[in-house]
């Protein structure tokens, strides 16, 4: 059982909890084994909580300045860090935007945490973010400072990268000897049309003209960030990720990338949990082209075809054709629209639906 979240309905572990008590109802003699999963985005530290994990939670600096709680995940010398629950859409105030003054200071913090901790490896998951600046604030959270012309601190967020005139990095947390790995399928660089800002800034609110600001501090910002560490990263596959954040973890924190789902598999440990099984289970809110471009159900799914174990997936709703989802090494895959055609139904009442649904999976894959 391993599938990520419906966003907007159901965390991870919630999908699979449902989808295990429909089985286990429809076929009690079947044992059944829950990981959930994610890609990068909402949900990497749940699904670690869920697959064994310990969990830290700390105050941060929410994306607008005020404080939020957040957690992340630590297993052994490894945390799983999600930007998503510092540096979030979920922290915005009734949700409102803030597209030029959003800041990622609270991923910055986590990250220090979990070093402070003793952590030799982190992992950061990039995904639902609220701001563009850059990763700039994610610095600021490891300590590090950026100064105006009149060596003042920079207030947050992407739009005041314009002012940027000298990084002061000797307060920057220590990461010498520790391995960070961004998990992230996002593949843009940092600037121009597939750029952070004119990808992803309209989505977290900017104008055409707050995207041309952005686009001029995120271009100051790489400028200095790499002329001080001497590493060209602005046009590397994945530096704009998260509003940039990718791009300050590869130029100043040494990061690598690594493919979302199929990191936080081998992470998870899915495939010695997969051993013997009949069936796996996999899934996500909306199955659509989306979902082929490195999404959870298809790594799942690819990874389970590579030990000969057969995926099915469950789906609020679905738009794939069966060669698609053959292509993907998926078999079937079962909506909650299917059984409710209601689409606000399918959301307030996923998780018995979802148990619904298991009987027609039980009867198709699991004979008695």
């Amino acid at each position: 059982m391993s599938p990520d979240k419906f966003k907007g309905s159901l965390s991870a572990p919630e999908v699979a909890r449902h989808v295990a008590a429909g089985l286990r109802r429809a076929r009690p003699s079947v044992p059944v084994t829950v990981l959930p999963v994610a890609d990068g985005g909402d949900g990497t530290v749940e699904a670690a909580l869920a697959a064994g994990y310990r969990r830290v939670e700390l105050e941060v600096c929410g994306p607008t300045g005020r404080p939020v709680r957040a957690s992340f995940a630590v297993d052994g010398e490894t945390a799983v860090v999600e930007l998503a629950e510092a540096s979030g859409l979920r922290h915005l105030p009734n949700g409102r935007p803030h597209p030029l003054t959003a800041t990622s200071i609270g991923t910055g913090q986590l990250l220090a945490e979990a070093v402070r901790l003793g952590a030799r490896r982190l992992v950061l998951g990039l995904g639902g973010s609220a701001c563009t600046d850059g990763g700039a604030g994610m610095i600021q959270g490891l300590g590090g400072r950026l100064l105006d012309a009149h060596g003042s601190d920079l207030p947050p967020g992407g739009a005041a990268l314009r002012s940027l005139h000298a990084l002061d990095l000797r307060g920057l947390a220590n990461l010498s000897g520790i391995e960070m790995i961004i998990a992230s399928d996002v593949d843009n660089p940092l600037l121009g049309r597939e750029g952070a800002a004119a990808v992803y800034g309209p989505q977290k609110g900017a104008t055409r003209e707050d995207v041309r600001v952005l686009e001029a501090g995120l271009r100051r910002w790489a400028d200095l960030a790499e002329a001080a560490s001497r590493r060209a990263a602005r046009d590397k596959p994945g530096a704009g990720a998260a509003g940039g954040v990718g791009f300050a973890a590869l130029a100043l924190l040494g990061a690598s990338v690594e493919p979302g789902i199929t990191y936080l598999l081998d992470l998870l440990g899915f495939a010695d949990r997969a051993k013997g099984a009949r069936l796996i289970v996999t899934g996500e809110g909306s199955l659509d082209t989306q979902s082929l471009r490195g999404k959870a159900p298809v790594g799942v799914a690819r990874a389970a075809a590579r030990v000969g174990i057969p995926v099915v997936a469950v789906a609020g709703r679905r738009s794939l054709t069966g060669e698609q989802l053959r292509r993907a090494r998926i078999q079937a895959a079962y909506a909650l629209t299917d059984i409710e055609p209601d689409i606000e139904r399918c959301i307030s009442q996923a998780g018995l639906l979802l148990e619904q649904l298991t009987v027609a999976i039980a009867d198709e894959w699991l004979p008695n």
